[in-house]
């Protein structure tokens, strides 16, 4: 199997930035950062890694798959808890080293933790200290229940 396969060689600055050839750059350990966004809402859901192999599932599946950097295997979303992440579209940035990929999130949320979105905090400055505020305190399913763990 070619490596790059299907995915273009990189070029020069212009050519990754101007042209329509999909050649994403992957960083040392071989990763490119994914943020799902619900295609819907635009609201975040979960920030991710690829690596090539997960990427072109990905495409061929049409589902996000991604790389665990914490188990080191192939991770396709929903597998185990039934929260699959359909593509409905993937954007890349200026220079193809960062993916977004808008999603039609399917089941009760994308957070292990039970929640809709990993994003449920927000950072807010209160007299000179970085703190944490709830957006989204509850949780949509039972993580233990899905997962089975606590």
């Amino acid at each position: 199997m070619n490596p790059q396969a299907p995915f273009a060689p990189r070029g020069d600055k212009k050519q990754l930035e101007e042209a329509l050839d999909f050649a994403p750059k992957f960083d040392k350990d071989g990763l490119i950062p994914a943020l799902a966004m619900d295609a819907t809402t635009r609201e975040p859901l979960m920030l991710a890694y690829m690596n090539a192999e997960s990427l072109r599932r990905t495409l061929e599946v049409g589902e996000a798959v991604y790389w665990s950097r914490s188990r080191q295997e192939f991770w396709h979303k929903g597998a185990t808890s039934g929260h699959v992440q359909k593509i409905v579209e993937i954007r890349t940035d200026c220079d193809q080293d960062a993916l977004i990929l808008m999603v039609e999130q399917i089941g009760a949320g994308a957070c292990h933790t039970g929640r809709g979105s990993c994003f449920y905090r927000k950072v807010t400055v209160e007299d000179g200290s970085a703190m944490l505020e709830w957006i989204e305190a509850g949780k949509s399913f039972d993580p233990a229940a899905v997962y089975g763990k606590s």
